[in-house]
């Protein structure tokens, strides 16, 4: 054997003796039974207990929820009255609480769905589409998450329109006192269009989405070990080592006779007597290198959730200009989920309540007017801060004026657009100067603290 094949043969031994834990460990080896990319799926049972047993899990799950819908949206219409008895009909529905539930029900279980109870000029079943245009009122609104619903049934038909499209689902109505389900003569085939379905994470080979849980399990798992190793930390922080040539003689009974009077009088009493040739010491754990350990887990968990460790925690961060812009960009894909994911069903609910013969200004043809849903700024900033954008703005727009970048009415209908002013000022051009974004980034940091401290 030439020397060439002599040290392929050694980089080989040397890549699987590594591969092996250096012979150490054999087939029993973590290392050589641990393999990428294995993904972790989860019942719903254990989905379940992971949520109820681990409040930062819920802070995950809610918090997001809760962001999407607290400040809630503004319906511009031009009919000023009839966009008033909209929103208060949607308070009467309780919508707000229905859409925070479903996407909890969507981070949660991977599916969160909204039942339209409604009451239709004909007799229908639930199989059979809801069709909008016959619609006399909305009853009833309901919140639920995939675990009611047993199956989805997918268009195939490579030649439909509606190829890979739920046409229908079939939905558990019925369970027995003591929670266990009954048989599936109690399952009902329902049309998709009487529900409103979010899902945001699925696998194309896949029909229902995936939990928020199962690709943060490792690092949920690692969190949770990270307790319970900080806790045993503090429970043996600091302890007593007793050194006596008498302990050699005693039995196993005296051993455990003596640790049990000495572990009590050692933490009850500040003296301890001992004779000549005995020694009592104290040892404490060494915790250096522990923070650097628990931050790791802290941002590797962050970055999972893509939520910053100032919201997860619901505490203030250390270091202020870093939890200033993890804020901002929490709030911008908050912002932008709710544009993409949640704005499609809003406006599904409010073209059914203009077409229903019995809800507010009767029956009206969604298309026959000019409105849109315009949601809160999920932050605000003081008099005096608006003022000094709204000024900035003001400048910015006249240069592009004066140098022909605009025309006054591309400007009119950026800044009021088809329903007059609004109220609310958008990051845009000149306004994304790192002293302006830097002074935007300190009110919303502050307006979040300021919400957190008031409940």
């Amino acid at each position: 054997m030439n020397r060439l094949d002599m040290a392929k043969q050694q980089m080989k031994q040397e890549r699987n003796d590594f591969m092996i834990g250096h012979g150490k460990g054999g087939e029993k080896d973590m290392l050589v039974r641990q393999k990428p990319g294995l993904r972790q799926t989860l019942s719903e049972g254990d989905i379940t207990n992971i949520y109820a047993n681990n409040r930062i899990v819920q802070n995950i799950i809610d918090i997001p929820a809760e962001d999407m819908t607290r400040s809630w949206f503004t319906l511009r219409m031009e009919n000023d009255k009839l966009g008033n008895d909209i929103m208060s009909r949607l308070a009467d529905l309780n919508v707000k609480d229905a859409f925070k539930k479903m996407r909890q029900y969507e981070r949660l279980r991977g599916d969160g769905f909204v039942s339209l109870g409604v009451t239709q000029k004909t007799d229908f079943t639930l199989a059979s589409e809801l069709k909008e245009d016959e619609l006399k009122r909305i009853d009833y609104l309901h919140a639920f998450s995939g675990m009611k619903v047993t199956s989805f049934l997918t268009n195939e038909d490579v030649f439909s329109p509606k190829y890979g499209q739920i046409e229908r689902f079939k939905i558990r109505r019925r369970t027995s006192k003591s929670g266990i389900i009954v048989p599936q003569m109690d399952e009902t085939i329902v049309h998709s269009s009487r529900f409103l379905h979010d899902q945001t994470r699925r696998m194309e080979d896949e029909e229902r989405g995936q939990s928020l849980l199962e690709p943060m399990y490792d690092i949920i798992k690692v969190l949770d070990t990270s307790l319970w190793s900080v806790g045993q930390i503090l429970y043996d922080y600091t302890f007593k080592v007793y050194k006596s040539k008498g302990i050699e003689d005693l039995t196993k009974e005296d051993k455990r006779e003596l640790t049990t009077l000495m572990d009590f009088m050692f933490r009850t009493e500040a003296l301890a007597i001992i004779a000549e040739g005995e020694e009592l010491k104290k040892e404490s754990t060494n915790t250096n290198g522990i923070n650097n350990l628990l931050d790791f887990v802290w941002d590797y968990l962050a970055g999972a959730a893509r939520m910053p460790k100032t919201v997860i925690k619901g505490q203030e961060a250390g270091t202020l200009a870093g939890a200033q812009y993890d804020v901002m960009n929490y709030y911008s894909r908050i912002a932008a989920s709710q544009e993409n994911e949640m704005k499609p069903l809003l406006e599904r609910i409010i073209r059914m309540l203009l077409w229903a013969e019995d809800e507010p200004g009767g029956r009206v043809d969604p298309d026959s007017l000019e409105w849109e849903i315009k949601f809160n700024p999920l932050w605000s900033v003081d008099a005096k801060t608006d003022a000094e954008i709204r000024k900035i703005s003001a400048e910015t727009d006249a240069i592009y004026i004066t140098h022909g970048v605009h025309t006054p009415d591309d400007v009119r209908e950026a800044r009021f657009g088809q329903f007059g002013f609004a109220e609310e000022m958008k990051l845009s051009g000149d306004a994304a100067d790192p002293a302006y974004i830097d002074k935007m980034a300190k009110e919303v940091y502050s307006a979040w603290k300021e919400r957190g401290q008031n409940g």
